[in-house]
This record gives C-alpha cells, sequence and structure tokens, in this order.
C-alpha cells in the first residue's frame, strides 16, 4: 500500500472518528444533566440561612449536600474545550487541516454566544436599574465580558455569567495558540512529536493555573473571597486545558486502545466516585477547596475519555440515559437555561410563588426547573438559534457568503463583455 493510500485512511479514520465524537449524543446529556445541576445549586444557595449560629443548609445533611454542591461548571468547560480543539489537534498532529481562520471562528462563536446573552444582560440591568443613569460600570463590564475582575459586580446582573467571561478569554487563546502549534508541528517529521508538542503545551496550559493559585493562597495568604483572584481566567483555564488535553489524546489514538462497556463504567464510577469525594471534603481554605478546580477538571477528563473512547457495539447501559431524549432535549437548550434560571427564580421567589421556608426546598427545585425548562425552550427557538444562524453569513473559508451566486456569475460574465462592445452611435 502506498504512502498516499495510507496518509488517506489515516484521514477518512480521523473524521469518522471526529465525527462520531463530536456529534454524540452522550455529550448532549452531559450538557443536560450539568444544566439541571446548576439549577438545583443554585435554588439550594436561595434556601441558605446565615444568622449568628452560622450557615445552615435547606437540608441538614452533609451527604446529600455534597452531591447537591457537586460544581460541574468545569464540566462545561472541558467539554467545550475539547469540541473546539479537535480541529487544531488534527490539523497539528495528522495534518488534516480544515481550521477555520481565527477571525471567522470568532465570529460562529459570537453569533452563538452573542445574541441571547447581551439581550438578557439588557432586560435584567433595565429591570434591576429603572432610573438612570443606574449602575452603568455594571453594565459597562458585563457587556465586555469584564465583569469576573470585579470584586463587587463579578456575580451582578446574571450571576453564573461569570463563567462566560472565561469562555471568551479560552477563545482568544485557543485561536492564538492553535495555528502557532499547527505551524510548529509541520517541522516535526514523526507522529510522535507532534503528539509530545501538542500534549506538553496543554500541561503547560493547565499547570500555570495551579502555579498561580498556589502562589496566592500559600504565598500571599490571598482569602478564597477574592473572586477575581480564584475565578478570573488565570485560576480557572486549567479546566480548559484538560479539554484540550483530552482532544489530543483521542486525535492521537484514533481507534487504538478503545474500551469496552465495563471498563467505561468503571472508569466512570471511579471519576463519579472521586467528584462526590471532592465536594464532601472541600472545606474552605483546606487543600481540597483550594485545588478544587483543578481536581475536578481531571475528574471529568477521566469520566469523558471513557465515554467518548470506547467500542460502539459495547455501549454500557448508563448511556441510555445520557442518550434519552428528554435530557439531550435540556441539553440543547441548556445555555438558555443557564442564562435565564436565576432571574427567574428570584422572580418567582420576590413574588410568593416560590415557598419561603427551608422546608419548601424540594417543592421550589421543582417549580424552578420546569418554570426555567420552559422558559429556555421559548428562548432557545425565538433567540438563541435564530442567532446562531448569523454564522451562515459567512462560507467555510470565512469570507463573506455569496447567497446569490447566479446572479453574481452572471454580473461577473456581463461585466467581461462590457469593454468588447461596439460603442453605440451618437445622437444627433
Amino acid at each position: 500500500m502506498s504512502a498516499t493510500s495510507n496518509a488517506s485512511n489515516a484521514s477518512n479514520t480521523s473524521n469518522s472518528t471526529s465525527t462520531s465524537t463530536t456529534r454524540s449524543p452522550e455529550l448532549q446529556g452531559f450538557r443536560g444533566l450539568a444544566a439541571l445541576s446548576t439549577v438545583v445549586f443554585h435554588v439550594w444557595q436561595q434556601y441558605y440561612v446565615y444568622d449568628a449560629q452560622g450557615a445552615h443548609p435547606p437540608i441538614d445533611n452533609p451527604y446529600l449536600g455534597a452531591l447537591i454542591s457537586l460544581e460541574v461548571i468545569d464540566l462545561f468547560f472541558v467539554m467545550s474545550a475539547y469540541l473546539l480543539t479537535l480541529s487544531y489537534a488534527r490539523a497539528a498532529i495528522d495534518g488534516y487541516d480544515r481550521t477555520r481562520p481565527g477571525r471567522d471562528f470568532l465570529f460562529r462563536r459570537a453569533t452563538r454566544i452573542l445574541p441571547l446573552y447581551f439581550l438578557a444582560v439588557l432586560l435584567i440591568w433595565s429591570l434591576r436599574n429603572p432610573s438612570l443613569p443606574g449602575d452603568w460600570r455594571d453594565l459597562v463590564e458585563h457587556l465586555t465580558f469584564t465583569h469576573v475582575f470585579d470584586q463587587q459586580r463579578i456575580f451582578y446582573t446574571l450571576g453564573p455569567t461569570w463563567s462566560l467571561s472565561l469562555e471568551i478569554a479560552f477563545y482568544l487563546t485557543l485561536v492564538a495558540v492553535g495555528p502557532l502549534a499547527i505551524r510548529a508541528c509541520r517541522r516535526l517529521h514523526t507522529r510522535r512529536a507532534r503528539v509530545l508538542l501538542c500534549a506538553s503545551g496543554c500541561a503547560a496550559l493547565y499547570l500555570a493555573p495551579v502555579a498561580w493559585i498556589a502562589v496566592a493562597h500559600h504565598a500571599l495568604g490571598i482569602p478564597h473571597t477574592n473572586w477575581p483572584v480564584y475565578f478570573g481566567p488565570q485560576a480557572r483555564l486549567g479546566g480548559f486545558a484538560a479539554g484540550m488535553g483530552l482532544a489530543v489524546l483521542l486525535v492521537a489514538l484514533g481507534e487504538r486502545g478503545r474500551i469496552g462497556a465495563r471498563p467505561a463504567t468503571l472508569s466512570a464510577v471511579t471519576a463519579a466516585a472521586g467528584l462526590y469525594a471532592l465536594s464532601y471534603a472541600s472545606e474552605p481554605e483546606n487543600t481540597w477547596h483550594t485545588y478544587y478546580h483543578p481536581l475536578a477538571a481531571l475528574l471529568w477528563f477521566a469520566l469523558l475519555y471513557g465515554t467518548l473512547h470506547i467500542r460502539t457495539p459495547a455501549r454500557p447501559r448508563w448511556h441510555a440515559l445520557l442518550r434519552s431524549g428528554w435530557l439531550t432535549g435540556v441539553g440543547l437548550v441548556s445555555y438558555s437555561l443557564y442564562i435565564w434560571h436565576e432571574p427567574l427564580m428570584l422572580l418567582l421567589y420576590d413574588a410568593g410563588v416560590l415557598p419561603r421556608s427551608q422546608a419548601g426546598f424540594p417543592l421550589a427545585v421543582l417549580l424552578v426547573v420546569v418554570a426555567g425548562a420552559l422558559a429556555a425552550t421559548v428562548s432557545y427557538w425565538t433567540v438563541e438559534y435564530p442567532g446562531s444562524l448569523l454564522a451562515r453569513l459567512r462560507d467555510k473559508k470565512g469570507r463573506p457568503r455569496e447567497f446569490y451566486p447566479e446572479a453574481e456569475a452572471e454580473s461577473e460574465a456581463e461585466a467581461e463583455r462590457e469593454p468588447h462592445r461596439k460603442p453605440e452611435p451618437a445622437l444627433r
């Protein structure tokens, strides 16, 4: 077999592998679970009571509290980075270059995120600032994704959207380092060397936030309540780096080393148990709390690896839950649910729809989940999905799309014929 056919087969294998992993229903199911978990967690926070005796959770059960308090934001980061890094990893390692220009990549991400985000920020800010000028600084910071650096306003207007500032920072990082990695790998003659270079880059991006956290906590003694220090991209990029590493690993492996149902289940159970133990052991300022997010990113990495890199005919039974229609449906509208659930919860609470006592926490969860899912569905189809169609304004090469190619071709042909026409006789 020739080298050309070998490269073609490798390219086809990489293409089929990437298609199956990027369109995996399991990832959509994970999005749904993560979104629902986020809603429950914020309702839990709403029903926390603080008094002279300390903090009192809605249900005084540390085991249940550890489950509800298990933060899933790192799962969003790992999945997002994994999906967006795949094309760069394939281009760097196998030369399968279908990466989009940086401007086009950022344009498409903007059409996916900004329409709904700007609408929500402007609406909620206007309702909470009925008289001008209002807290104009809060508005400017949210519209520029810089509120994550403001100790006072990081959780204003739309509390959960601090994480979108990190998403934007990751997009800018990816379009900067991705092409550099591709160019560097073209100078390397072996696939192993290219894999090692990409993996080393991901490891460096993962370790940099760990070093930042260590210096801030141990050397400078900065408390965990200094939100910009521990919530900013300099501290949370590790989750994205883990997702980038997952993309590099799966591209490097290709079809090799796929696992069966039992190893996949064992991997998932071990990672889930580790996440629960991490949440249970985490207390303010202790080691587990300080390094919670870098460690959680590694565990989500392991869980997603065991979910994605398996033999297709041997899917574990629990995958049926992740692929179920109702859960993937929640995953489809998860971004809208993430955006709207907190202001909706506060609106229902202030209106007296939600119970006031801690005993009403389970009912409050049910009401917020149902109302949030309905609002998210409407938001997805009326704002989020139409906004994403703006990505079609550019073609696959990042150029403005020509929607009437026939008319354009006819116009160009007419222009070519124009110089050869005989001049019309002058009117007498």
